[in-house]
């Protein structure tokens, strides 16, 4: 059996365009450690690491009350976010 190329990850650029668009949102509000927040979250997103999610979003809830609204109010990040609850999150 041969190795084929993995395919590239579809939902990538959902999830890059996702976190862009909130990356907006977010504008001056935005500090350094809200980016750096943020930026953890894509990444396990985009790993699609449902503990690191599940860990990320706990962190934000418990003292980024504000981040947490936004990010479950962004419709197309509360989307990808759903997703995963649906594979195990």
């Amino acid at each position: 059996m041969t190795d084929q190329p993995k395919k590239p990850d579809d939902n990538s650029d959902a999830v890059h365009a996702a976190f862009d668009d909130l990356h907006e949102k977010l504008g001056n509000r935005a500090t350094s450690d809200t980016k750096v927040r943020v930026e953890a979250l894509r990444e396990a997103v985009l790993a699609q690491d449902a503990a690191s999610v599940k860990a990320h979003l706990a962190e934000m809830k418990a003292s980024h009350g504000w981040l947490w609204t936004e990010l479950t109010a962004h419709p197309r990040v509360a989307e990808l976010i759903d997703k995963l609850a649906l594979m195990g999150l």
